[in-house]
């Protein structure tokens, strides 16, 4: 059996860290920012945890996999929220619960810290994904979701 492990990304993740980020980007048909920026993003997610935090899942030695988490605030419940704005494992590992355990960390993560809740979004078609969060416990908001640029 291949060792599995799900737990908070680390500076000597960042170049393969940055592959997986691409290969997210890539899924969503979006432009790839250049390295720099994508590896600036990265180091700021460390440098400024009360921001937010990445985990990886290391399989091998290799990443396969990574969530990300922002923090915000409630106001209604006066304590921390957090956002799970990526949730990716990488293509041929996909069926291997990998993403229950990332999405299994995240909410360790909350939960331990005290935060009120943990949102997320996925597309209205994306019913695999769908079918994921719903396994997962998750149940869908009454608040709908705007968006502008």
């Amino acid at each position: 059996m291949i060792d599995r492990t799900i737990r908070p990304v680390e500076p000597k993740d960042t170049d393969q860290l940055i592959q997986l980020m691409y290969q997210y980007i890539d899924f969503y048909e979006r432009p790839r920012p250049d390295e720099g920026t994508l590896r600036l993003f990265i180091a700021n997610l460390q440098q400024e945890p009360s921001s937010g935090m990445q985990f990886v899942a290391e399989q091998g030695g290799v990443l396969v996999g990574f969530a990300t988490l922002y923090f915000t605030f409630s106001t209604l419940q006066l304590k921390r929220a957090a956002i799970m704005n990526d949730l990716f494992v990488a293509s041929a590992q996909r069926g291997s619960r990998i993403g229950e355990g990332l999405f299994q960390a995240c909410l360790e993560y909350i939960r331990s810290n005290g935060y009120a809740y943990m949102t997320w979004e996925t597309a209205q078609d994306n019913t695999a994904a769908q079918s994921f969060y719903d396994k997962m416990g998750g149940h869908r908001s009454d608040w709908l979701v705007y968006e502008i640029s």
